[in-house]
């Protein structure tokens, strides 16, 4: 997040002349904070992986469409990692609610955090990067 900021402090401020590096670093920077974003929801999610790992079953704050709709899964079905990146990634692309739904206050505040962020973030580094080119 540290990064994001520094690049939009330097996009607002015109320090950065060549779209070419401009683009590799958002995209850099973007795809660093879906990692970052899919840590935190694997780590969040109902305690943590090593609440879920001991079978201590809380309630969800994540809504997976396989716990919604227990018949297109495997009865034991857990969400991993690539699930909350998924998660992340969706969340980070769509202007809509994905198929996980956020059920408690952190985790609708950090998805409209990453929401908010991501969008700035590809708003900011194309329109400098068209500004550049022209």
């Amino acid at each position: 997040m540290v990064s994001a900021v520094r690049l939009i402090d330097s996009l607002l401020g015109g320090h950065i002349e060549n779209a070419s590096l401009l683009l590799r670093w958002g995209g850099a920077i973007w795809l660093t904070n879906l990692v970052i974003f899919a840590l935190w929801y694997w780590e969040l999610d109902r305690g943590g992986p090593a609440a879920r790992a001991e079978g201590e079953r809380r309630f969800p704050d994540l809504l997976f469409t396989q716990m919604a709709t227990p018949e297109v899964a495997p009865p034991d079905w857990e969400p991993t990692f690539v699930d909350y990146f998924y998660l992340a990634f969706t969340n980070a692309t769509a202007f809509s609610p994905t198929d996980v739904l956020p059920l408690t206050r952190w985790a609708k505040l950090l998805m409209l955090l990453e929401s908010a962020m991501s969008f700035s973030l590809v708003i900011l580094v194309i329109a400098r990067a068209v500004n550049i080119l022209n």
